[in-house]
């Protein structure tokens, strides 16, 4: 069972969330303070820690200093959003955006468990991969590209076929490179070819040549790639597009380490050691008939399996600020940074192009940016649905940072509901509307949730609590 720390001085919210996670198998302490949760517990006890941002006090970012190697889950509003980034860059491990439901918190609490234990496992149980060095331009140090990178020492001095799982733009061609330059025949030939662009009529001349008079056009003999990456590596890009007629050829070349060309009576020896890639399912394809099953378990000697963006973390960010530095460089531009708001698309967005789409969307944003101006949301044209809460004509008038309440309202607060209630959170958002809208204005009650104006007219719509007219010509 993990443990996990509440630190939040709002004894409602605490205790909603306390026992949302205990519903959920967790083992809950409490704090309402960073004073009181370092005087009270051994925050290393703990495998989660769940704060909110702005605590009476010291800010609940100084937790992540405290805290050692146990990840801190930093509770915030979308109008100090700036803050969150900041907090994520301080070392937080995510932070999820007030208000948010049950679902969306378990979710978090998940999320980040898992990848602290997953973080934990790799560094236990592979402490060599993660002095690998990287992939020569990949940049990334999650656990699932340590391990990538711990596997890549291991085969890559080795004869072993190679199969690389990918989806499209992880970077499957740069793990190619990696895997032959790592490899004795570094010094040798790397013979590339993307199966997908050749097309059908010409891919068994193009891989293993020809005699002259062949066939229609084939003036004169050719030498295949095969043949050229002789003693080096070959690299067959989307293998799965490749043509059954040419499969049964490549399969020749593994099992019996030859190649003939087409139109010839000899069979040549080859020594090449072969690197495939795909984004396809080849199992599949073989119980379909599409693909060779006999050529199917000959490449799958090794996989190797390129994470897509989206299960990479905060590599994602690197990524996108190494690709920032770049573009500015070759477009001779002053170095730009990133808007907390462009950082919330690029961490929230799927990326199904992965890296190679990040690299688009970074290169347009710099061609349209302005020297003086940080990359923008907008600029990036992400196609992602982003609440746009933090702007100007949303709220206008509220602080970028979630209010604390007065000892006043507090008391109010207190006298009203047990605290020792089982509120939800959308309960205790319903509480607080409805006990304070007689008094404060949408503004005010925006403040005092964390949220913006136009978020909290979105939540009441979906909770049916209609606004009191009254107050707009009171306030």
């Amino acid at each position: 069972m993990s443990k996990i720390l509440i630190v939040e001085d709002e004894a409602i919210i605490r205790t909603a969330l306390r026992k949302l996670l205990e519903r959920n198998k967790y083992d809950v302490s409490e704090a309402n303070s960073v004073k009181q949760a370092i005087g009270k517990f051994q925050l290393t006890d703990f495998d989660l820690i769940i704060s909110d941002l702005r605590l009476p006090g010291a800010p609940g970012t100084d937790l992540i200093k405290l805290s050692g190697d146990v990840p801190v889950l930093i509770m915030t509003s979308y109008a100090s959003l700036r803050s969150a980034v900041d907090s994520m860059r301080m070392g937080a491990m995510d932070y999820i955006a007030k208000p948010f439901d049950h679902d969306e918190m378990v979710a978090a609490v998940k999320r980040v468990i898992g990848k602290a234990n997953a973080a934990e496992t790799a560094k236990k149980g592979n402490k060599k991969s993660q002095a690998v060095a990287p992939v020569k331009g990949m940049i990334g140090t999650s656990p699932v590209m340590r391990e990538l990178y711990g596997k890549l020492e291991k085969v890559a001095p080795t004869p072993a076929t190679v199969l690389i799982h990918g989806e499209t733009g992880t970077g499957k061609e740069l793990v190619a490179r990696s895997l032959h330059a790592l490899s004795p025949r570094a010094d040798r030939p790397l013979i590339s070819v993307n199966c997908a662009a050749i097309p059908e009529t010409l891919i068994e001349s193009e891989l293993f040549g020809h005699e002259k008079g062949a066939f229609t056009g084939a003036a004169s003999t050719r030498e295949g790639l095969v043949a050229a990456a002789d003693t080096g590596t070959l690299f067959l890009d989307e293998i799965g597009e490749l043509p059954l007629e040419a499969q049964a050829r490549l399969l020749r070349v593994i099992q019996e380490g030859e190649v003939r060309p087409i139109g010839a009576i000899e069979s040549r020896k080859v020594d090449v050691r072969l690197v495939t890639a795909t984004h396809r399912d080849l199992r599949q394809l073989a119980k379909t008939g599409k693909f060779r099953e006999d050529l199917y378990y000959r490449l799958n000697v090794i996989q190797l399996r390129l994470p897509p963006l989206r299960e990479r973390g905060k590599d994602v960010i690197a990524i996108a600020e190494a690709l920032l530095e770049r573009f500015c460089e070759e477009m001779s531009k002053p170095l730009q940074a990133l808007s907390p708001e462009a950082v919330q698309a690029i961490t929230t967005y799927s990326w199904p192009g992965n890296v190679r789409e990040l690299e688009n969307a970074i290169q347009r944003a710099v061609i349209l940016s302005e020297n003086d101006q940080e990359i923008s949301y907008e600029l990036l044209g992400i196609d992602l649905d982003l609440v746009k809460t933090d702007t100007p004509e949303n709220h206008e008038h509220d602080s970028p940072y979630q209010s604390q309440l007065t000892p006043a309202d507090s008391g109010q607060k207190q006298s009203s509901a047990d605290p020792q209630e089982d509120l939800s959170l959308e309960d205790y958002f319903q509480h607080f509307v409805l006990e304070h809208q007689e008094s404060m204005s949408e503004t005010e009650l925006a403040r005092k949730l964390g949220i913006s104006r136009k978020c909290l007219w979105e939540r009441r719509q979906k909770l049916g609590i209609e606004r009191k007219k009254t107050l707009s010509t009171t306030k």
